[in-house]
């Protein structure tokens, strides 16, 4: 995942910001409780494709924060 790309991209939900998840592949949306997926190095930024995050994983997000 490109840094750069990391620093511009913002949830669409609630437009804060998102943690790259290099061994799910995914970026992470603590406060909308969502987990976007990264397919083929692209993120996917819908939340019809997002993955609901556990509260175990809400609270580990929000801890590296």
């Amino acid at each position: 995942m490109d840094p750069k790309l990391l620093d511009i991209l913002v949830c669409p939900v609630t437009k804060g910001p998102l943690v790259y998840d290099r061994e799910k592949q995914e970026l992470v949306s603590a406060s909308a409780r969502l987990a976007y997926p990264i397919r083929d190095g692209i993120p996917v930024m819908l939340e019809d494709e997002a993955r609901r995050l556990t509260p175990e994983e809400v609270e580990r997000h929000d801890a590296a924060r």
